[in-house]
């Protein structure tokens, strides 16, 4: 754990350092932020039904989803691990006296959370003081903001233990193009991140249930603003844990599967 912690650590410090990327980001994720708003705050206005979430419900889950953009997208990738397995300098990653799954999966969490740092404050202290219907409110209570803390830091490790699977292929394909697509296409719609699971039709969302990928997003924004009761927030965190032991061991398996037919040219 020590050598993982290590490399966690390091990789952070390292991220923490492109605050010019940072603040580039910041720009553009209030940018798609007001004009996503603007879009459902036309359709709320116009629409002959009630919703199954409220506007107000809605922006929160809008500036949530893009304060924490670097926890919940797929295509979030690491360019160096694709060259490692496609350039066979792989090799020199199996000589690390460490395990390789754990060893990445701290490299991709690191690189994942320093990003995210250095974007979510500035984006989540403007939007509270933005003008109504823009602005981002509180959570109903502690505890609701405590069960979204734990659902977040969950659907982190989870959404890291599905991108592995992105570098895993890779090892069968020699190529991340195809593997990227699907998993961004699949997983950003599921995630809720296109349109919110509860805007979408009734035999979407039963797919999206079924799928690990909304409680990544939907899920922890939902519990913050209250959407999700507390005793439903509760039994999704355990189903979160269950997800994320299950796509752990799947994925060293599946890594250590790949590594026993990987062959290094010239060697």
């Amino acid at each position: 754990m020590k050598v993982y912690l290590s490399v966690l650590k390091l990789r952070l410090l390292n991220g923490m350092q492109y605050r010019a990327a940072a603040l580039a980001g910041v720009a553009t994720q209030f940018f798609w932020g007001f004009i996503t708003i603007m879009v459902f705050e036309a359709f709320y206005k116009f629409a002959a039904n009630a919703q199954p979430i409220s506007l107000k419900e809605l922006t929160t889950y809008i500036w949530l989803q893009q304060a924490f953009l670097v926890f919940i997208t797929m295509w979030f990738r690491d360019n160096e691990l694709f060259d490692l397995i496609t350039s066979g300098t792989i090799a020199y990653e199996l000589c690390r006296p460490c395990e390789l799954y754990g060893f990445w999966y701290a490299k991709l969490l690191a690189q994942r959370l320093s990003s995210a740092l250095l974007r979510c404050f500035p984006i989540l202290f403007i939007s509270f003081f933005l003008p109504h219907p823009y602005n981002m409110t509180l959570p109903p209570s502690f505890t609701t903001f405590l069960l979204f803390l734990s659902s977040l830091l969950l659907g982190l490790l989870l959404l890291v233990a599905m991108s592995m699977f992105l570098y895993i292929s890779v090892f069968i394909t020699m190529s991340p193009v195809g593997s990227l697509l699907i998993f961004s296409v699949l997983g950003e719609f599921f995630a809720g991140l296109i349109i919110p699971v509860p805007l979408m039709p009734m035999w979407l969302q039963k797919i999206a249930y079924v799928l690990p990928f909304r409680w990544t997003a939907d899920f922890p924004f939902r519990v913050y603003s209250g959407h999700i009761p507390q005793n439903e927030a509760v039994i999704g965190i355990v189903i979160q844990l269950g997800f994320l032991l299950a796509l752990i061991l799947l994925g060293r398996l599946s890594l250590n599967r790949v590594i026993k037919k990987v062959v290094v040219q010239g060697g």
